[in-house]
């Protein structure tokens, strides 16, 4: 008798499968993390952190890439968030607080970057602690445990290393349009040098917008953009007023959707996705075939701009609106 086939479990409808390990293991063992001395820059920031008061708990090698860390206590008065990430959520603060304080332990390790000061003492900058630093701040601790890494490049990767609160979109492209002008003092590195940090091209063009425009719906505007905003090859003090022109190109584009958007609901059609319906009805890659080559930037926003430009309120009816979805227009 044949033996039967064993058939495949079926998953709920959106649920994705979890990735299978890998067939051969890599990185460190338990054993290992200890097993090397340090090289001399770990050296060297063991005794700069000493020298500034804090105290060096353990020196060793994370197990996936065998990087250097030092765990140390650092003086909380020494420790300060990026300057350049998204403001604190109070209610997020609030609820540290009162986890930290019921409990009686303070159990999640910032990271942190020692940043050299040439008139004063150095600072420890925080790209994914500054929640767990104003808590514990509020809370009256003296010192903070972190993760240090000796790597000053780790101040800036803020949106890979971020564990601590989900960012919305708005919070997202305001840090990396703050973190491109930072960079941009640095060197002549492009765009895709800092994909790592900057996460997508069309957060940095959304930044800008946001920093004219505080109540700017990016919601409607993000899918577009993702599709045809990249990376620029040009330094990124180049790159920055460009990046200005285009988020200039798509806040001219928001005006024409807002007028329209307000002919809608004077024509008594109310909707939280108005906006997002009328960009939807105005983007030209919506229904683009996939063979179609893909349209660049400056070709996409300006089909945009002329369809929004003859976009007929007249022709829009309910029933219209209730087959729409997408980003509610004042999410951010």
């Amino acid at each position: 008798m044949a033996d039967k086939k064993s058939k495949k479990v079926s998953l709920p409808k959106g649920t994705k499968r979890r990735r299978k390990p890998g067939g051969t293991s890599i990185g460190l063992t338990a054993s290992d993390l200890l097993a090397a001395a340090p090289p001399r820059v770990v050296a060297e920031l063991h005794q700069a952190i000493e020298q500034d008061r804090g105290k060096v708990l353990s020196i060793y090698r994370e197990p996936y890439g065998g990087h250097w860390l030092a765990l140390a206590a650092l003086p909380i008065d020494l420790v300060e968030p990026t300057p350049y990430q998204r403001n604190i959520s109070d209610t997020h603060v609030r609820k540290l607080e009162g986890v930290i304080g019921k409990i009686g332990r303070f159990l999640d390790p910032i990271i942190a970057v020692r940043i050299p000061k040439p008139d004063h003492v150095a600072k420890y900058w925080t790209p994914n602690g500054n929640h767990r630093l104003s808590a514990m701040r509020t809370l009256g601790a003296k010192s903070i445990i972190a993760l240090v890494v000796p790597e000053p490049s780790a101040a800036y990767q803020i949106l890979a290393l971020n564990t601590e609160k989900a960012h919305n979109l708005r919070e997202k492209a305001l840090e990396v349009i703050r973190m491109y002008r930072e960079l941009a003092h640095l060197d002549h590195a492009t765009e895709e040098t800092y994909a790592l940090e900057f996460e997508e091209p069309a957060l940095i063009t959304l930044g800008l917008c946001y920093e004219e425009r505080s109540r700017f719906s990016g919601g409607a505007y993000h899918p577009v953009l993702k599709r045809v905003d990249d990376f620029l090859q040009k330094p990124l003090h180049i790159g920055l007023s460009i990046r200005q022109q285009r988020a200039k190109t798509v806040l001219e584009l928001d005006e024409l959707v807002v007028k329209q958007v307000e002919a809608l609901k004077a024509k008594g059609l109310t909707s939280p996705y108005l906006k997002s319906f009328v960009v939807a009805r105005v983007n030209p890659i919506r229904f683009r075939s996939k063979e179609a080559p893909p349209l660049s930037f400056d070709e996409a926003l300006d089909r945009m701009t002329q369809a929004a430009q003859k976009f007929n309120p007249d022709k829009v009816k309910l029933d219209d609106l209730a087959k729409s979805g997408g980003a509610p227009d004042e999410t951010e």
